[in-house]
């Protein structure tokens, strides 16, 4: 399991002539750390003198971003394996019309699957992004910039599983899939730069 290696380990696979882990199992990645900065910030700030208000809020993010850490974690190795069945569908045989058919429609089949893994990503990131958005300036002072590093690395890995989304478009044929696939993608980076920009100018400007 690539989520299971060290992180020497998962950068020399990156790194190898391999095909995966790539782009995509990269993303997942940056998606999690930005999880675990916002729960070490979360965690930072309950029992901290003069947050004692903000305890539950705190809680309930820190919840919330374990979850999507895991997720994230997990969609590593997701990712990675995504594309196998294309591959495995390119092999099928085609010696007749009936197998050619069912090669095609399984080709079709598994493309969907290698754009909605990526998907996942995106929808996760952005769940962390609006998780962090909230946090804003609210947590312990002396990790603000914990929060400006972990939004920056949530929004890479949704940027980089966008990417891995918009890539396998182009080999399906289903026009409605595609079209609600660009539509999604549209309105979860509809202002997230702008947003996330202002998040981290707000925070140096408290340096």
């Amino acid at each position: 399991m690539l989520k299971d290696l060290t992180v020497e380990g998962f950068i020399q696979e990156l790194a190898s002539d391999s095909a995966a882990p790539g782009g995509g199992s990269a993303a997942c990645l940056a998606g999690a750390l930005g999880a675990g900065l916002g729960a070490m910030v979360s965690r930072l700030t309950i029992g901290k003198k003069g947050y004692e208000a903000l305890e539950p809020f705190f809680k309930e993010k820190i919840v919330e971003l374990d979850e999507l850490h895991k997720e994230l974690t997990d969609l590593i190795d997701k990712d990675a394996n995504a594309f196998n069945g294309v591959m495995a569908a390119f092999k099928l045989p085609k010696n007749t019309d009936e197998e050619k058919a069912a090669r095609s429609a399984k080709i079709q089949e598994e493309y969907k699957v290698a754009a909605l893994v990526p998907m996942t990503t995106v929808r996760a990131c952005k769940k962390v992004l609006d998780i962090l958005l909230e946090i804003g300036t609210k947590g312990n002072k002396n990790a603000l910039s914990d929060v400006a590093v972990g939004a920056l690395n949530a929004l890479t890995g949704l940027k980089g599983a966008a990417l891995n989304v918009e890539i396998n478009l182009p080999s399906i044929k289903d026009e409605a899939f595609k079209s609600e696939m660009t539509r999604e993608l549209a309105e979860i980076m509809s202002n997230l730069d702008y947003k996330i920009s202002n998040l981290v100018i707000e925070i140096r400007d408290l340096f």
